[in-house]
């Protein structure tokens, strides 16, 4: 049996509420410049983004440069990320991308996502969160949230990552393409959580095709 889908008029009214709830959405993930969210989002794949900040905000501060990054060396890389699951291959994979990106981009990151990807440590997500974030594109990065909240609402159901992604790039309309990954993105990690959603405060639980929605706080049925 096919996956239940939101229709056009729905994904429109959700993500308008979603917009009207917030704006001007960003990532969480702190930053200076392109090729330091270059880093962060490198260093975020199973981590969460509050670790990253706090393990970043020595290194960003002397850090701002590909250059800068093969200088501190993948050992003095290490002393600052070591807080950061699988650091020992992070800091090898940006020192590698950050001589890539040296030898065959003048230090600049790259705003192509084929480009991208063939740089050590970065796949389709992390290119896809560069190229929304640094460059504006429409892209969409389906991380776990995104993946579950798309198929949960019924918003783009899918059994793998690039189908959820593929199915985001076909549906969701204008003019909410360029900021829809970070509304989805907050909308699961605050709202729609994995194993309890917050359904009785979701502004679009009237919209969401999910079949168990917990429409009242456990917390004030007791």
């Amino acid at each position: 049996m096919a996956a239940r889908q939101l229709n056009r008029a729905q994904i429109f009214e959700l993500f308008s509420r979603l917009a009207e709830a917030n704006p001007a959405p960003r990532t969480e993930l702190d930053y200076g410049n392109d090729y330091q969210l270059l880093v962060a989002v490198v260093l975020s794949a199973q981590a969460t983004d509050a670790g990253v900040n706090k393990a970043t905000r020595g290194l960003f501060e002397t850090v701002k440069t590909p250059a800068q990054m093969v200088a501190l060396g993948e050992e003095g890389l290490k002393r600052h990320i070591r807080t950061i699951g699988l650091f020992n291959t992070k800091a090898k994979n940006v020192i590698a991308l950050s001589e890539a990106l040296i030898a065959n981009h003048d230090g600049e990151v790259p705003r192509d996502r084929d480009v991208l990807t063939s740089l050590p440590g970065v796949g389709r997500k992390t290119a896809n969160v560069v190229m929304n974030t640094a460059f504006g594109e429409e892209t969409f990065a389906v991380d776990t949230h995104i993946f579950r909240v798309a198929n949960r609402m019924g918003l783009a159901p899918g059994k793998t990552v690039l189908a959820v992604e593929k199915g985001l790039e076909k549906r969701v309309p204008q003019p909410f393409r360029r900021d829809a990954h970070h509304w989805l993105i907050l909308h699961g990690r605050y709202i729609c959580k994995a194993r309890r959603p917050e359904c009785w405060r979701c502004p679009v639980n009237d919209i969401c095709l999910y079949r168990d929605k917990i429409l009242v706080d456990p917390k004030l049925s007791k």
